[in-house]
Formats: structure tokens, sequence, C-alpha cells
């Protein structure tokens, strides 16, 4: 075989001795063209690959069409005629075709071919953890049913014809037992572990569990051996999404993956409010499933069953004497205010009366006669008729007796919590009458307390008819107050849940404008040297606990950052522009917005140059700590959020000034591209008021031109001094999450890092 050309401009010769062809002696195998009958597919849909497999290189027989890879499957199959066409040049209607043939080896590079080559090397050692590797697409190989057969349909219109002339030289070797890893195309799920209606019942299962659709693959190893592939992300801890893989090599297997999502998917859209499960990933990436902290599998499915419907007997016992309780309860209060009607009907009849007597002379009189020394009587008969209102008891609520089972079934559970959700519906409304005649029962008191207080007031004055005379004379209010209507529940008030992908954009732009108002120049570039990595030891500053030799070495590592940015000045300078750098004419852009504001400068900040000395660095270092001390207490957020930081084998200092993320997948991605051990991941819920500045742009760019767009568009970060807040710790949990360890590489592995999170609220602050 002659060397390998890599310049890229291989002779045609070349290019056939590097692919063994000789045009003069076609091969046997080329000749003997077996025809092939293939099946049309309804559904042409070339972009979802189902099935990946090992080909032997002689079974697969090329046929070239003058289409585009593009182009519909049946173009491209009716236009296809086998290889020894387009080899064939002495055949008039042939010519055109060989012409096509030698332009297509014209356009091909042998280092593309190679490219070829090595990938499927890489494919003959192991199957990409993805399934699908980066030159898919260019394999146009199909399966006939009718014939058993497999071909390769080689779009003559394409530009990139690496895969077809890399099988041809594999053909020519004549290697018998050489393979391929290839998907072939428009090919149905087999039925051998699963039917195509489970392949797409899966898919909806696992999209109602994750809200992503997975992708689903058949493959077949070297030895043909069948194993199905699932992949997708999932959320593991509020937006923060991991890989998963799910490898199923078995029938049995499957069908129990199957049956789990099965059942919990049943559960979790039939009982919404009882069951919802929730996703995390194992040791080995694979997604894993919990109700309430509970693993579901399917190896202890019968158990948890079993489990879930005792729970939901007590839930269902608890409920039913709830609703007894709260039946008599509503009973209760319903005698009770038919007693106050009956009772406010008889004072209401008393003072009608009353006032209807006063405006006549024998009226009054009459009313006198009437209800003088009578009054006991009739509160008397009041209470009489109250104690003969006819008391009910509310019916007990009857328990369902059901058979006991060894072992229950998703039927008996769905069963179960239905009748749960019934009772809990009624108790519901039941509560809600309550609650309705609670209020109705304020009113009525306050009405009868009025009632009581104005016939009191009436009584007061019948010792003689001419006391009676003399006040039934007077104007008085001839109507009884309303009763006060009172709140029964408390209704708590409604505040706004911060959502990062929503309102991230609205809050940089508040804070901005906040800050830009609320801090000096000097205040903002001290938070900004607090974002380069220089936090640790302005902490170590603020704290009095910095070292000499910490103190030198900092300032030898910030001098060699500056040299290698030929940022460094022979002496200190005088720097007669100030904060304006740059003139007028030059345009840079912060997410796709355009200013003419500097970018700051930490060496300027931090008055480095050759002759920067420890001592004058220290106080440089001091000056800052104090303008951010000063800064934080200026600035309040003005709305509920969350604040992340992901910390690799370490635990965080509360007694320091920290620097957290509000987006938290960012935060955890950057720790987990840089270390293997485990992250401790640390949640606060701040409060509306809380003291912290946002790395808005102000923070890094100074506004001298006025020209800096607002909001927050370069970093996600907060600053907060932790040592001021008073942190409960409110939860802990742990959840594991997968990596791919290069993105790049199909080859690459899975990388599974368990996170601690740490959950707090913020109490109080202190002084």
């Amino acid at each position: 075989m002659p060397k390998k050309a890599n310049n890229g401009n291989e002779t045609m010769q070349e290019k056939l001795e590097y692919i063994g062809l000789d045009m003069r002696t076609i091969p046997d195998f080329v000749k003997n063209y077996r025809p092939i009958k293939f099946t049309i597919p309804r559904y042409d849909d070339e972009t979802q690959y189902k099935q990946y497999r090992y080909i032997s290189i002689k079974d697969i027989q090329i046929l070239l069409s003058p289409t585009n890879r593009l182009d519909p499957i049946e173009d491209k199959y009716r236009k296809a005629t086998p290889l020894i066409n387009y080899l064939d040049s002495e055949s008039e209607e042939n010519f055109l075709r060989h012409t096509t043939f030698l332009n297509m080896l014209r356009q091909v590079r042998i280092k593309d071919i190679e490219k070829v080559s090595e990938e499927q090397a890489e494919l003959n050692k192991k199957i990409p953890l993805r399934v699908k590797f980066r030159g898919n697409y260019l394999w146009q190989i199909y399966y006939s049913e009718i014939t058993n057969q497999y071909f390769m349909l080689v779009p003559t219109e394409d530009t990139d014809y690496s895969t077809f002339f890399y099988l041809l030289k594999r053909q020519l070797e004549m290697r018998k037992n050489g393979k391929i890893f290839v998907p072939v195309r428009n090919s149905e799920y087999s039925s051998e572990f699963l039917n195509k209606t489970e392949f797409s019942d899966i898919e909806n299962y696992i999209w109602l569990f994750t809200k992503v659709w997975p992708l689903i693959y058949e493959v077949y190893d070297k030895e043909d051996r069948l194993s199905i592939h699932i992949m997708g992300e999932t959320d593991v801890y509020g937006k923060i999404r991991s890989p998963y893989k799910i490898e199923l090599r078995s029938q049995a297997e499957a069908k129990q993956f199957y049956k789990l999502l099965k059942a919990m998917f049943i559960l979790q859209t039939e009982l919404p409010h009882y069951f919802e499960f929730t996703t995390n990933i194992d040791e080995k990436g694979r997604i894993e499933f919990y109700r309430e902290d509970v693993k579901v599998e399917y190896a202890n499915i019968a158990n948890w069953i079993n489990e879930a419907y005792c729970d939901g007997e007590e839930q269902e016992k608890s409920t039913t004497e709830k609703l007894f309780s709260s039946k008599e309860k509503l009973e209760n209060l319903k005698i009770e205010i038919k007693q106050q009607e009956i009772e406010y009907l008889a004072k209401e009849k008393q003072i009608s009366t009353f006032l209807e007597c006063k405006k006549t002379f024998f009226g009054k009189f009459k009313y006198y006669f009437k209800y003088s020394g009578k009054g006991n009587k009739n509160n008397q008969n009041i209470k009489n008729i109250s104690k003969n209102t006819n008391k009910k008891t509310a019916d007990r609520p009857i328990i369902t007796k059901r058979k006991k089972k060894e072992s229950y079934t998703i039927e008996d559970l769905v069963d179960l919590y239905r009748n749960i959700e019934r009772k809990e519906n009624e108790l519901k409304n039941v509560i809600l009458d309550i609650n309705s005649l609670k209020l109705k029962n304020k009113n009525m008191k306050k009405k009868l307390e009025n009632a009581t207080a104005f016939i009191r007031e009436i009584d007061s004055h019948k010792k003689s008819i001419f006391e009676f005379w003399k006040y039934s004379n007077k104007d008085e209010v001839a109507s009884l107050p309303e009763g006060e209507a009172e709140e029964v529940n408390v209704i708590k008030k409604i505040t706004k849940v911060f959502d990062y992908e929503e309102d991230i954009e609205e809050f940089g732009k508040t804070m901005d404008e906040i800050q830009r108002k609320a801090l000096t120049k000097d205040e903002t570039d001290g938070v900004y040297i607090a974002t380069t990595n220089a936090l640790e030891i302005l902490n170590k500053v603020n704290n009095n606990t910095i070292t000499l030799r910490e103190i030198e070495n900092s300032l030898r590592e910030i001098k060699k950052q500056a040299m290698e940015e030929k940022a460094l000045t022979d002496e200190e300078e005088f720097d007669i522009f100030g904060g304006i750098v740059q003139d007028n004419t030059k345009i840079s852009r912060i997410n796709n917005k355009k200013h003419r504001e500097s970018p700051k400068n930490k060496y300027d900040i931090l008055e480095i140059n050759r002759n920067t000395n420890q001592i004058g660095y220290k106080l440089c270092l001091k000056k800052v700590i104090e303008d951010i001390k000063t800064a934080l207490t200026k600035v309040t957020i003005p709305e509920d959020l969350s604040v992340y930081k992901a910390i690799a084998g370490d635990e965080i200092n509360f007694q320091e000034i920290n620097l957290f993320n509000i987006n938290p997948e960012k935060e955890i991605k950057q720790v987990l591209r840089s270390y293997e051990s485990d992250i401790n991941f640390y949640k606060i819920n701040l409060k509306e008021g809380t003291n912290a500045v946002s790395c808005t742009n102000i923070v890094y760019y100074d506004n001298q031109n006025r020209t800096l767009p607002v909001g927050q568009d370069l970093s996600t970060n907060i600053l907060m001094d932790t040592s001021k807040m008073h942190l409960k710790v409110q939860k802990k949990s742990i959840f594991k999450i997968a990596e791919y360890e290069n993105e790049r590489d199909d080859f690459s592995s899975m990388s599974i890092k368990t996170i601690h999170i740490f959950e707090y609220d913020i109490e109080e602050e202190r002084e």
C-alpha cells in the first residue's frame, strides 16, 4: 500500500491505490449484484435512528443514487443503481455515471477516509456511551426484510463521500470478519424485548417524570446480542439537570423497567394529589425514582404498594374521623344559629311593636301595659322555644370494610385513594360550610347584643307611665345595627417567588439602578476586587488573621499576573485620564448593547506597580475591604430570592464575606468541571431587605460617559456578609449528578458526583 498522503492534494491514481481499486479489474463481488426488494416505510424520518448494530462489511451492497442525502428515501431508492454501473467506463449508457464516480473520487480526501477508519477502530473497541457518534449521519445504510440484505445508498450529489470510500476500501481488502458499527436507517424497533407500543409508552412515561423526551436506541453488539439504551436529562435539585443512561440487557429487565414506569405513571396521573414521583441519579448514572424520599424499585414494588395501601387506610380512617367531627360541629352550629334566629325574631318583633306603638297616644299605653312586667315571661318563652329546637346528631360516616389481602395491586391502591379523595373533598366542603356558619354566627351574636341592649333601654324606662311616655317621645334610631363582618380564616399574604430564568433580567436592572445611586466609585471598585479571586485574602485582612508571608505571596502572584498581561509599570505614574481611558469613537458591547465605557482594572485599583511593597499593598487591601463593608450596608435586595454556593471537599465559613450565585446551575457546573471530590452545595433563602450587593454591570465597568447598559449581564454573583446573618438550617439532603467527562468525545465516560445540600433560612440579622 502506498504511503498515506496528508496534504489533501492527492492524485486520482494515489486515491485509487489507497482504496485498493483497479478500474481495469473489477472484483467479482462488485459485479455479482444481488437484487434488493425494499419496502419504503410509511413514515419517513431519517433524522431519528432507532437501531445501531455491528454489520459485516461483506454483507453490505453499495448502491449509488443521483440525489442528495436529505432527499426522501423513495426518491433515493427509486433512482439508485448498483456500484458496478458507476465503475463501468466502456458502456455508453453508464458513461455519465462513470464521470460522476470520478468526480466523487476527485472530491474525497484520503485524510477524511482515515478519520472514518480511526472512528470505526474506536467503535470496534466499545460502543459510545451515548450510542450516537459524530459521523453517524453520513452512514446511509438500510435493511431489507424481504431479501434479508443490508445496503448502502450513496447520494452522488452530496459533498462528503468518506464513508462510501471507506466501506469500498474495506470490502476490497476482503477481510472475512470485518464489521462496522452504524445506525440502520428507517428501521423500527424490533419486538425482541418490547413492542412498538411499549417503546412509545416509555417515552411518554419518562417525559412525565423528567419533562425531557428521552432518546431510546436498540443496540446490537458484535455477537448480535440486543440491549436497549435510554438516555436523557432529569432534574435532580430545583432546575439543576443531570444526564442519565439506562441500559436494559434482557427482556426480563426491559419488562420490569416498563412495568415500574407504568405503575408510577398510572398513580401520578390518576392520583396527582397523593402520588408525585421525583428523580435522582444512582452511582452508575441510571435514573432512579422516589416518593417522599422513599426509593421505588421494581424489585420491591409489591412491598411498596402494600405499604402505600396501609398508609392509605390510615389516612382514610383519619379523614373519616375528621369528617365525622366536622359534621357534628356543623350540626351544632346549625342548631345554635337556629336558636339565635328564633331569639332574634322575637326581639325584633318586640322592637318593631314598640316603634309602631310609639307613634300614637293609645299605642304607647297599649305597649306599656302589654309588655310591662312581662319582659321576663317573654324572655322565658324565647328560651323555651330555643330548648325545643330539635337537636340532630351527625351520622357517623361508614369506613368501608375491605377484604384483607396478602398483596395489593395498583387497582386496589387507586380505588382506595379515590375513596380518600372523595372523603377529603367532602371534608373540605363541610369545613367551608363551618367557616360560613361561623361568620353568620358572629353576625347574629352582634345583632342579638344590639337588640338586647335596645330592649334593655326600653325596659329601663317602664318604671312609670310618665317616664315611659317621656322616653318614647325622644328621637331614637329606628333600626338595629347590623352585625360586624369578621374574617374567620386567616389568609396568608401571597408573596412573589423568584424564578431565575424569568426574573433575573428585571432583578439585575433593579439592582443596577439601586447600586448606581447608592454606591460610590470606590465602593464599586471594592466589590469588583472581591470578584477577582481576592476575597480569601480580603477576609483574612478583615479578620486580622493575615500573615506577612501570605501578603508577600499574594503580592508576588498579582505582580506576576500584571507582567503576563503587560499591565505593570516601572513606577507610580499619575493617571491623567482618570476613568476615561477610551475616546468617544471606541464602541464596546454588553449583551448586544453598545456602550463607550472602560472595564475596571484591578491593578489600578490595588495600585500595583513594580515598586509596590507589602505595607502599601496591605493598606490598599484594608481600604478595599472597608469599601466593601460600607457598600454592603447601603444596598438591600428588593425581593425574596435564594442564592447558592458550591464548595468541593470543604465547608463554607459563614463568619466571612462570601460570594454566592443566583443561578444554581451555573454555580454547580463551575465546581463540577474543576473537582473530583464530593461537593457541598449551600442554599440561603434571602428575605426582602437583606443587605447584599449584586454583581451588576456597574461593578465591572466605570460609567464616566454615562453609556453603560443597565442590568446584570456579565455575572450572576451576589456578595453578602454572612457574618452579620443569623442562619438556621432548614433542610439537609443528598443528590447525585452525572457528567460526561468530555462533551466532544464520543467515547468519554460518565462520572458520578455526590452533592450534599444544606439549605438555610435567615432568622434575623445580627447587629
